[in-house]
């Protein structure tokens, strides 16, 4: 986010009945023809989407030429916690193409969901590509790359036909060109773009004809949100509970949200924190009148402070 944009104040942190602080970023609501419906902050002004890019970064997977689907599919749009089925379905994808962990290019990390991290060095496990919640992107860009005869080891080039692909994905479903390019965590390719057009892109994604590559990514995600996230993750408990609602986080606090019937949500805490994004989501998903009945939203949006161990306040979303 530009750091002249104006930001609003999207949370605040309430210890003991006393503001601490206070997380700044923009917000915007989409109605289902695509209008804007309410916004904060400065949404038209580009942020890195990080993570958000994924499902276009997929879709590119599948105008290589690649022929994945279902769980498959979901988790090379995934940000996923390192759980043994994703890391099963990473090396299915990589063995598909006779390939192996050795060829990705993601850092070695631990598994981004905490629990699945400790459990993991509690065994005795140390960092690695496949656990980098990339790893299942990297795996299907690798997997295209053989499929059509290019170059695996420099796949993440911007100037890669597959980064090519990708880039095509993101601007064509913006509806702009990107305002700057970088490097995402991964090691891949990142272009910046406004909240409003990520927002209308992810609703594009939902309403996309039947069979084409923006819709099948798009129904991968929401058949199979476990592989998305994971099973104690906010994007999996929420296309659980909201049939048809594409949802898919970033990192930095980019979140977006798609509905069935083309109603969106996107935004980006301008500090990056991650206590802040359940509650900013939970508030936006109720502006937009999404309920579930089964106390999903209210699960999103606890963010507890503790004082001795005990809950002595909130992260409270003004949304």
């Amino acid at each position: 986010m530009s750091q002249t944009a104006p930001l609003a104040v999207l949370a605040e942190v309430i210890r003991s009945g006393f503001t601490e602080g206070r997380h700044h970023g923009s917000l915007v609501l989409l109605a289902a023809d695509g209008s804007v419906e309410y916004a904060l902050g400065s949404p038209d002004a580009p942020v890195f989407p990080r993570s958000c890019a994924k499902p276009f970064q997929a879709v590119a997977t599948l105008r290589a030429g690649l022929d994945l689907d279902g769980e498959l599919l979901a988790l090379a749009a995934s940000s996923h916690s390192a759980e043994a089925f994703h890391r099963d379905g990473v090396r299915r994808i990589l063995a598909s193409a006779g390939l192996d962990e050795s060829a990705l290019r993601t850092p070695a990390d631990l598994p981004l969901d905490e629990t699945e991290a400790e459990l993991h060095l509690r065994a005795g496990g140390e960092r690695a590509p496949i656990l980098m919640d990339c790893s299942g992107k990297h795996a299907g860009w690798l997997a295209a790359c053989v499929a059509n005869g290019w170059d695996t080891g420099s796949y993440l080039d911007p100037a890669h036909p597959i980064q090519r692909l990708a880039l095509e994905a993101l601007e064509e479903g913006t509806g702009a060109p990107a305002a700057h390019a970088g490097v995402d965590g991964c090691g891949a390719p990142l272009l910046a773009v406004p909240l409003t057009s990520l927002a209308r892109a992810y609703r594009s994604l939902v309403l996309a004809d039947p069979g084409t590559p923006q819709r099948r990514v798009a129904d991968a995600m929401r058949a199979h949100p476990e592989y998305v996230g994971g099973t104690r993750r906010a994007d999996t408990w929420l296309m659980r509970a909201v049939p048809g609602a594409l949802s898919k986080m970033g990192a930095e606090a980019v979140q977006v949200v798609a509905l069935a019937d083309g109603r969106a949500l996107a935004f980006k805490i301008d500090d990056g924190s991650e206590r802040a994004r359940g509650p900013v989501l939970a508030a936006a998903l109720r502006r937009l009148g999404v309920t579930t009945g089964d106390g999903t939203v209210e699960r999103i949006a606890e963010a507890p402070l503790l004082g001795g161990g005990v809950p002595v306040g909130e992260v409270r979303a003004l949304v």
